[in-house]
């Protein structure tokens, strides 16, 4: 509990100066420039995560992300706790847009920096809308070379739980015509959805191998790309998962 308390001690006192300096940074072009400077706070959360709390983070398949300042993705993960969403900007070269409800603009400095970052956020109410605006700015955004990130469960999920995978990522991929990397995140282990105590512990992040979009049928790819997920999670976190 102590180290949970200290911990969120400072993510609130170092999300404050970070905010100030996206809000800064984000007048000048290019918008790039809030991002990074994001994404450094970001690594200063994950200097807490390790030191303070006791996580250790075990990443796989690094290699397996495509190269090219101009190369286009569309990274589809299952999600299991905030963590996920802290650690994988820090992990990857290029800028990611997360795909996320428009509610989350409203909480103070952490939604105040998103605003000023190129998202893509959306009203949940209406689903034909928010499928509209994926597409659109979705697709923008990988021509631009910025990755789209997306949690196709839509949710978080406690361990050994595998939800319903919506299509929403594969469908932008097919028409943006961009390769999909698929990823496990086992961090629900040491930072469990909606539990303020953090435990110690290794969590486990599995890149896979790029899957081609191009002509597939998007319902098809998603069950592809949940094939690998479902079983890569049975793989780094089989406690999760016990043989029945």
């Amino acid at each position: 509990m102590f180290r949970s308390v200290l911990h969120l001690l400072w993510m609130v006192v170092t999300v404050i100066p970070w905010t100030l300096a996206v809000l800064l940074v984000s007048l000048w072009p290019p918008r790039t420039r809030a991002w990074w400077t994001a994404v450094s706070w970001f690594r200063v959360v994950i200097w807490g995560t390790r030191k303070i709390l006791g996580v250790q983070i075990n990443v796989l398949g690094l290699s397996n992300l495509p190269v090219g300042q101009t190369s286009a993705a569309v990274l589809l993960s299952n999600h299991q706790s905030t963590l996920e969403t802290l650690l994988l900007p820090t992990l990857m070269p290029h800028p990611l847009a997360f795909v996320f409800k428009r509610e989350l603009l409203k909480v103070p400095f952490f939604g105040w920096s998103m605003a000023r970052l190129d998202m893509i956020h959306i009203n949940r109410e209406s689903r034909t809308e928010a499928m509209k605006h994926i597409m659109a700015q979705g697709c923008r955004l990988l021509a631009q070379g910025t990755w789209v990130i997306m949690f196709p469960q839509g949710t978080r999920l406690p361990r050994g739980e595998n939800g319903t995978y919506q299509t929403a990522g594969t469908r932008l991929a097919v028409q943006a015509g961009a390769p999909i990397v698929p990823i496990a995140v086992a961090t629900a282990r040491c930072w469990p959805k909606e539990v303020f105590t953090k435990q110690p512990g290794v969590v486990t992040v599995s890149i896979g191998a790029p899957i081609e979009s191009a002509g597939r049928d998007p319902k098809a790819l998603m069950r592809e790309v949940e094939v690998w997920i479902e079983a890569e999670l049975r793989r780094i976190d089989p406690e999760a998962y016990p043989a029945v």
